[in-house]
């Protein structure tokens, strides 16, 4: 399947452009599917049909879905108490009812995710187009699956597993509770549908497409996206210019803005694939108003992004690491050797990254930017590199 995921600044017009995408492929036979991660029915009222927590037909070959994550949340407490009961029962705890159970923070963005990929894997769609949350919030929202199952290997990390059989003698020598079957067994639950997750954000068939008002707050809006895109590994496949303001007399009062957006378009142009979608002098409403913004089609998939790693062993004695991080600033960039693990920091963002197996035995020694491209340098360590420093 192919997904497009869709976001851009706060009011920048990115739903109305998810809904006019969905409605141009569905308007060519395209199976598609629009899911929608506002509370409020965005999507309905450009679509000019009503929209909710149900798969809604709203238009041939246009299936639209904004989940309930407050059911969904109070599905999975449920499904949580009722396989943790001996162990509530034991400490003699109350169990919730489904009706005082409200939404804890970030459990609208798992119960998001979790739609995501539901809709990725199911064969009744051609395309997912996925209308995101406005920045940062959707690239905090695209970085969770990985965060999350880093954090759940470090605190149960699955081969402990192997000690199964031994955990009550454990226990007893050390003089404390060992994590019970099902907390390991939720653990990997919750491994396997977030790694499925992130299967669905990183697949070469995925691809992002910003949108953005042309001028100098959605110009910073959308270097500061790409960086963080970048480092997450995932590709800005069109730069959707929205809002792009008609031809004006030079004395007309629209000739500053149009000035302004002349030179944020061409700035654009040097390093995005840039479509101007017009202003239609209204709020978009209803199928004719979205065809009007004649938004690009669903195209062929790009290739993907990759992190590639060289070897310049014969020439300099290294490998380099390639990652193409467009908008890094070099006074902005750290980075954090921790065992198989790199910590980068680009300006605002933050990624933990695993080593590829071969920079495993290496150790860091230097790195720069250059191009829009950063090149760690990886230099064999003799004590783990066969034949090193012979």
């Amino acid at each position: 399947m192919r997904t497009i995921l869709i976001t851009g600044p706060g009011g920048s017009g990115r739903t109305t452009i998810a809904a006019a995408t969905a409605l141009r492929a569905a308007a060519d036979g395209t199976r598609t599917l629009l899911l929608g991660a506002d509370r409020t029915d965005t999507p309905g009222v450009a679509l000019g049909t009503g929209t909710g927590p149900a798969p809604t037909e709203a238009a041939p070959c246009l299936t639209v879905w904004r989940p309930d994550a407050t059911e969904r949340f109070r599905q999975d407490l449920t499904a949580f108490q009722d396989r943790a009961a001996n162990v509530l029962d034991l400490l003699g705890a109350a169990r919730l009812d489904a009706e005082e159970v409200t939404p804890l923070p970030g459990a609208e963005e798992l119960s998001f995710l979790r739609a995501l990929r539901d809709a990725a894997l199911s064969d009744r769609y051609d395309l997912l187009v996925v209308d995101l949350p406005p920045l940062p919030a959707a690239l905090a929202l695209l970085g969770l699956p990985e965060e999350l199952r880093r954090y759940l290997r470090r605190l149960l990390p699955p081969e402990r597993q192997a000690a199964r059989a031994l955990r009550p003698v454990l226990g007893r020598l050390a003089g404390v509770p060992m994590p019970a079957d099902w907390l390991y067994e939720t653990a990997a639950r919750w491994d396997v549908e977030l790694a499925a997750v992130e299967a669905v954000l990183t697949d070469r068939n995925t691809a992002v497409r910003l949108v953005a008002e042309p001028g100098p707050a959605g110009a910073d809006a959308v270097r500061a996206a790409t960086l963080g895109l970048a480092l997450r590994g995932l590709r800005t496949e069109a730069l959707i210019a929205n809002r792009a303001l008609p031809e004006a007399a030079p004395d007309s009062w629209l000739a500053g803005l149009l000035a302004q957006q002349r030179k944020t378009l061409a700035d654009w142009r040097e390093s995005y694939d840039v479509h101007p979608v017009p202003h239609l002098g209204r709020d978009p409403h209803g199928p004719d108003d979205l065809t009007a913004l004649a938004v690009p089609a669903v195209n062929p998939v790009a290739d993907p992004v990759e992190w590639p790693v060289t070897d310049r062993i014969a020439e300099d004695g290294v490998l380099v690491w390639h990652l193409p991080l467009p908008g890094a600033v070099r006074d902005e960039l750290d980075l954090v050797r921790r065992g198989d693990e790199l910590l980068i920091t680009a300006g605002t963002f933050r990624r933990i990254v695993p080593l590829p197996s071969a920079l495993r035995r290496c150790t860091v020694a230097g790195a720069g930017l250059r191009d829009g491209e950063l090149r760690i340098r990886f230099a064999p360590d003799p004590g783990l590199w066969p034949g090193a420093g012979r």
